[in-house]
């Protein structure tokens, strides 16, 4: 039976601390996948603009010996020129997976139900699971067993946010998020989180006061305050998140071996200081690296099954 990788919600806790085992083997020993998809071909299908996740999974399938094939919007103008479910037809003829990066949520899923492929969220206007994936590898290489340790996010309760929360909940990992009124992450993501914390021991707060969120944490996170397609909000977004700048003074709340942690592209000097993003507690490097370990799991773990 098929399974996709859509949401972190549709994988448990053991499914997806396996993941982070394989990415942390395929990063250790590379060698030992060489090939391992040998023969395969990926589609992946971009909507939206790219460099961490395009280079990554192109790289990354390439490592593991399969073949990949690019598709911008003006290449298939999914849904338009069209329909998803025929664009999902024709490509699981051809091709043993298909990555998704979508402005659409749902357009994720469709293909994901019209399919009889694996179907990989590249990141949504809901979620981007792959993201949350490599970030928590990063943080178990600095911090080891994150049971019970704190992850503080900052600004926005955007996709990453959703993501990295789930991710939390299913890790027993304490998760407090802090945003202005109305930028909250999603009640019913907020609600499935505290049932998965409750399973787990992990604790799940939305805040307003960043100060309180990153009181005590072991990371601290931020992300753009303003996405793509949020151009026209920009005025309205750089009002609400002027008080949830993640700076020295914010950073010395958090714990001295915290790490910060950003999914890039950062926008400095806005979200994040320079001396936050290039100070010793800062990983985002690691975390841009890890990005291509995590996926290369992801793909090796729904292509065999």
């Amino acid at each position: 039976m098929k399974r996709d990788f859509l949401s972190i919600a549709d994988w448990s806790s053991n499914e997806l601390k396996k993941l982070i085992d394989i990415s942390a083997d395929m990063k250790a020993h590379p060698r030992k996948f060489r090939e391992s998809i040998k023969g395969k071909s990926i589609a992946l299908i971009f909507e939206k603009q790219s460099l961490r996740t395009h280079v990554t999974f192109d790289v990354g399938i390439y490592q593991l010996g399969g073949h990949s094939v690019y598709l911008t919007q003006t290449d298939i103008n999914l849904g338009k020129r069209e329909s998803i479910y025929d664009v999902s037809k024709n490509l699981e003829r051809w091709m043993d997976a298909v990555v998704v990066r979508t402005y659409s949520h749902q357009s994720c899923v469709d293909m994901g139900r019209f399919t009889k492929i694996p179907v990989v969220n590249a990141l949504t206007d809901y979620e981007h699971p792959c993201q949350a994936v490599g970030d928590f590898l990063t943080a178990t290489e600095h911090l080891g067993k994150l049971r019970k340790k704190k992850f503080a996010f900052i600004g926005d309760g955007n996709n990453v946010c959703n993501s990295l929360m789930l991710m939390s909940a299913k890790m027993g990992m304490n998760f407090a998020v802090a945003t202005p009124e109305g930028y909250e992450p999603p009640k019913e993501i907020v609600d499935l989180s505290r049932k998965e914390g409750k399973k787990s021991g992990a604790e799940i707060k939305v805040l307003r006061d960043p100060s309180e969120a990153v009181k005590n944490a072991d990371v601290v996170y931020t992300d753009v305050w303003v996405s793509m397609g949020q151009e026209d909000e920009k005025e309205k977004r750089m009002k609400a998140f002027g008080d949830y700048q993640v700076n020295k003074q914010l950073m010395k709340l958090a714990k001295k071996s915290a790490v910060f942690m950003h999914c890039l592209p950062a926008h400095r000097g806005i979200e994040v200081t320079d001396d936050v993003m290039d100070s010793r507690q800062s990983v985002v490097w690691d975390e841009a690296e890890n990005r291509l370990h995590s996926q290369k799991a992801i793909i090796y773990t729904l292509t065999k099954g």
